[in-house]
């Protein structure tokens, strides 16, 4: 299946380190696209990152310190300040990706709110590195968070850099630097029927993973997401519709009628294999 993007304008087109790199103006604003796939837009974007965060700020027991791994435009990064992190470690291998989402998206950092992360100046502060090997580093220390995000473009059939991000070894990775009652988030890519394998191998290494597996599948967008914790909670969902009403972030596209609504996996995640 092939999408083509009529782009009224282009503000930049580049190739990255990592990536190939377009943003520019369609019918949905401001858009940003990385190797040819669209990744975020101004007329979704909010919907897309409230369906990744809103349900990891709720299922977590405290919200203090949070890791964020990937997420270039830094929309998450300012939710978890606004639901009262004291503390976000934002780690991104792509520094030119991240200063392009700054200087020309209208959403997420400002140039500004960027070089202030990247002086620690403030509860961000940005880690232009390998989120595999901060990760690692992080595990071998004493310093523990209560949300840990990965929210990387989709998996890829090929070698891409970024696919050992979605695997078990790394989940692990990420579940060793939890604090009690923390969850691990991931994006988990499409849950249609003719492009969900990054879902169904994601659902499968989350519940090996953890004791504790929520999902939810944005109801207003094309994307799913996992979210795990190392313990055992019994009614995932009614943890996060009972909290919701005290979340320091207020979401505008997220009710408790969409976390019940959202929480069950399709048919063919929940019978894979």
């Amino acid at each position: 299946m092939v999408r083509l993007w009529d782009l009224d304008e282009v503000l930049v087109e580049t190739d990255t380190a990592y990536q190939h790199l377009l943003i520019g103006r369609t019918s949905q604003g401001v858009s940003l696209f990385c190797d040819n796939d669209r990744q975020s837009t101004e007329f979704s974007q909010l919907v897309y990152h409230e369906a990744l965060m809103v349900p990891a700020l709720l299922l977590a027991d405290r919200v203090d310190r949070v890791l964020v791994i990937g997420s270039s435009e830094g929309v998450v990064c300012q939710m978890a300040t606004a639901a009262g992190a004291s503390l976000v470690d934002h780690v991104d291998i792509d520094e030119q990706a991240v200063r392009l989402c700054a200087e020309h998206l209208p959403y997420g950092y400002t140039n500004d709110e960027l070089a202030a992360a990247e002086r620690g100046d403030g509860a961000v502060r940005v880690h232009f590195t390998d989120g595999w090997e901060f990760l690692r580093k992080a595990a071998e220390g004493t310093d523990r968070y209560d949300i840990v995000l990965v929210d990387l473009p989709d998996e890829r059939e090929d070698d891409a850099q970024h696919n050992r991000l979605y695997g078990e070894e790394f989940l692990r990775m990420c579940r060793s630097v939890l604090a009690p009652g923390g969850v691990v988030v991931s994006q988990a890519g499409c849950q249609t029927m003719w492009r969900n394998g990054t879902l169904l191998r994601s659902w499968q290494r989350f519940t090996d993973v953890f004791g504790t597996v929520a999902y939810y599948g944005s109801d207003e967008h094309e994307w799913a997401y996992l979210f795990g914790r190392a313990d055992e909670v019994a009614d995932p969902t009614a943890t996060m519709i009972e909290r919701l009403p005290a979340s320091g972030y207020r979401p505008v596209s997220i009710d408790a009628d969409a976390l019940r609504g959202c929480s069950i996996p399709p048919y063919s995640v929940r019978h894979n294999g």
